[in-house]
């Protein structure tokens, strides 16, 4: 494979002329040094990508960057041994639009210490519609699983359960065993979640308790939304059940008593999938390649885009109107 003298990327600004972000052309020198160079097949639309492509967030710690926390695609050329031209690979998080160029763009260039050989059992599409939603949501029922969960326990609640890393999550946790519970203010999509998984669906009064308990109803879960409603699905934890906070859509903020952790020793855990150690994150990628395969991908994946639909996809997302997974397809 060669790189082109110059290639399409989705370029973010902050300078005199104010925060913009849209399709740029540039040259290979302009993205970050890296060992491995990589045509890119497929990117992905996270809430951080909203944030990071609309300024609306502060994400970017340097600029300019190109856009996209994931990516995945084929080697082009490399200056570490440990990939060749023609392997298949993903990248997410690991600095990608915050520190480093991104995913939206035709080709990068990337730190080899993060990027992750295709496991056999993805697509390179397959690996961009889990990307980091469904990264993230693996590495909670990892971290759970680690802390001792089971599906004797209870079942799971999954709370945003329409987005993507709520969708994948009750596909992900179903086919490793547990009982579901999507937890959602869109009662409207009750078939669709109990279609990739889900055997209750609950609309979000299920969580509008203020009390610091309540009687045990879940044996854990993932929560997506943060601030009250992370408070009463601790409230509401069986003994020694686990709950993964990994968002905030709703609130950052947490309001409660220490009561869950000292009379029930629920555990509350914290879900950080951008700078994950790399031999976890190459065990959460074996596991999303085999058992943990959600069945239901192509069902997840509600919209396909280009490059040129980002902007319109990230006013939806920071809207609230979000619904499964977003797919970029680059070239």
């Amino acid at each position: 494979m060669s790189t082109p003298s110059t290639f399409t990327a989705f370029r973010i600004h902050n300078d005199d002329r104010g925060y913009r972000s849209g399709l740029e052309t540039l040259a290979l020198d302009d993205l970050n040094p890296g060992e491995v160079v990589v045509k890119v097949a497929y990117s992905s639309v996270n809430f951080k990508d909203a944030l990071a492509g609309t300024g609306k967030g502060k994400i970017l710690r340097r600029f300019p960057l190109v856009g996209g926390i994931d990516l995945a695609g084929h080697v082009v050329a490399s200056g570490d041994p440990t990939f060749r031209e023609g392997d298949p690979l993903l990248v997410t998080g690991s600095g990608l639009s915050e520190t480093r160029d991104g995913g939206y763009a035709e080709y990068a260039r990337l730190s080899a210490q993060w990027v992750i050989p295709l496991p056999d059992g993805l697509s390179l599409r397959e690996s961009m519609i889990l990307g980091t939603a469904g990264f993230t949501a693996a590495l909670a029922l990892y971290r759970m699983r680690e802390n001792r969960q089971t599906p004797e326990h209870g079942p799971l609640a999954v709370t945003g359960a329409t987005g993507g890393v709520g969708s994948l999550a009750v596909d992900i946790f179903s086919k490793a065993g547990f009982e579901v519970h999507a937890i959602s203010g869109k009662a409207d999509q009750a078939p669709y979640l109990k279609s990739i998984g889900a055997s209750e669906v609950l609309g979000r009064e299920a969580l509008a308790t203020d009390r610091p308990m309540e009687s045990a109803r879940f044996g854990g879960g993932l929560d997506n939304v943060g601030g009250a409603m992370l408070t009463s699905l601790l409230a509401q934890t069986a003994p020694y059940g686990n709950v993964a906070s990994a968002g905030l859509a709703a609130s950052p903020q947490l309001d409660m008593t220490v009561m869950p952790f000292i009379i029930r020793g629920v555990s509350l855990l914290g879900v950080a999938s951008a700078g994950t150690a790399r031999d976890i994150r190459e065990s959460v990628w074996e596991r999303l390649a085999g058992d943990w395969k959600p069945r239901h991908l192509d069902a997840i994946c509600t919209r396909e885009i280009g490059l040129d639909g980002l902007p319109a996809v990230f006013e939806t997302m920071l809207d609230g109107g979000s619904f499964g997974r977003t797919l970029v397809k680059i070239g």
